[in-house]
């Protein structure tokens, strides 16, 4: 079993940055692959970014170039560094951890965090 837990969220103006953290704790991270999802008012949970053991990453066309997804296994903690932020930008952001399926779909996640709010304002 593993327990995350999310920070960093908050409000921000457009173009600035916020750093969001999930540490896990149950199981350590280097067994999982581990993801960003959002989700905005009326809209499906949405893939945002995510990271295999091995150290690659991929990310959804519309953060591609302005968010950066990082792992640090000893610290048993997931990063995602959003920059140049947008309103589109602004949801709940959850991470979530896998051991099989494809990054891209929520439904291969079997752990979830609780969720951080992020603002984002004109």
């Amino acid at each position: 079993q593993v327990q995350l837990v999310e920070s960093g969220g908050g409000l921000v103006q457009a173009g600035g940055s916020l750093r969001l953290s999930c540490v896990a704790s149950g199981r350590t991270f280097s067994s999982y692959g581990a993801g960003w999802f959002r989700q905005a008012p009326g809209k499906e949970r949405e893939f945002v970014a995510a990271t295999r053991w091995s150290g690659s990453t991929n990310y959804a066309d519309l953060v591609k170039g302005r968010f950066t997804i990082s792992r640090d296994n000893a610290k048993n903690t997931v990063y995602l560094q959003m920059n140049s932020l947008k309103p589109e930008d602004t949801a709940i952001y959850y991470c979530a951890a896998r051991t099989r399926g494809s990054y891209y779909m929520w439904s291969s996640y079997q752990y979830w965090g609780q969720g951080t709010a992020v603002t984002v304002s004109p």
